[in-house]
């Protein structure tokens, strides 16, 4: 997810100006500048406090087959949240969401309990996805899951991590040297195919006590190489990854922006 830039960029370009007229004073014998870092606290969207443990389910997982995106989901959040996170990271084997969903359909179609739903057994995209999103309305069985793990929070969702391919104009930088052997940079643009991956998480949490829904947000992110550039999928996997980390840890705990500020005195 992407927000708004203006504020940071505006802010940026202030306080470039301010270092910049301090550095002239200086110079100038006037007043010394101090540069001072600060820490701006950012809450929590969600409220914690409640549970002293936390159960990193599994995922509903779809896209390529190169790599395992339930676990390395799993596993690489319940290494975050143990640096990262005050509550309790619950060591239990990675729940194989899919395949529960198709079994629980299978269950209601077979008791008459809730109109058949057909699950597509291959995950290739976003479409595909859909018909799963009714295990995560399933409360009596997050409550199941909830006392199991001495209620704790539940963190759960789906992931889609596909291949991506796309062509059209790249703008880059090209050096050049001038009649008098001086060089120069240039922006041109350049028709490249390009290639890489598409990573969308659904990020769901869960009240481990009743099973409900306390909280959902979904992500989009990608990235492209040049075509001859040759990248393993799961090197782009945690890539993409690294974005989106700082966005679900500001879910669970408060986090911290760090700048600086210029003061003259």
């Amino acid at each position: 997810m992407t927000g708004p830039r203006r504020t940071g960029t505006s802010r940026r370009h202030a306080l470039a100006l301010l270092a910049a007229a301090a550095a002239t004073m200086v110079a100038c014998g006037g007043p010394t500048v101090y540069e001072i870092p600060i820490e701006t606290p950012i809450q929590p969207k969600l409220d914690v406090t409640p549970f002293q443990r936390v159960l990193v389910a599994g995922f509903v997982a779809g896209g390529t087959e190169d790599v395992d995106t339930n676990q390395e989901t799993v596993r690489l959040l319940r290494s975050q949240l143990r640096s990262k996170s005050s509550l309790r990271i619950i060591d239990a084997d990675v729940m194989p969401l899919a395949e529960v969903a198709q079994e629980q359909s299978r269950t209601d179609a077979q008791e008459g309990s809730a109109p058949a739903v057909t699950l597509p057994p291959r995950i290739r995209e976003e479409k595909d996805l859909e018909p799963y999103e009714r295990l995560f309305a399933n409360t009596a069985y997050w409550k199941r899951i909830g006392e199991e793990y001495q209620n704790p929070l539940i963190v759960t969702g789906t992931v889609l991590f596909t291949p991506q391919t796309r062509s059209g104009f790249v703008s880059r930088d090209v050096e050049q040297y001038d009649s008098f052997g001086r060089r120069v940079v240039m922006p041109t643009r350049t028709y490249m195919e390009r290639k890489g991956y598409m990573l969308r998480p659904k990020f769901i949490f869960i009240d481990g006590r009743s099973g409900a829904t306390m909280y959902s947000e979904s992500y989009r992110e990608e990235v492209l190489y040049n075509i001859q550039q040759s990248t393993p999928a799961l090197s782009s996997y945690f890539e993409l990854m690294d974005r989106l980390v700082p966005n679900f840890l500001s879910t669970l705990s408060s986090q911290k922006v760090r700048g600086t500020r210029v003061l003259l005195k």
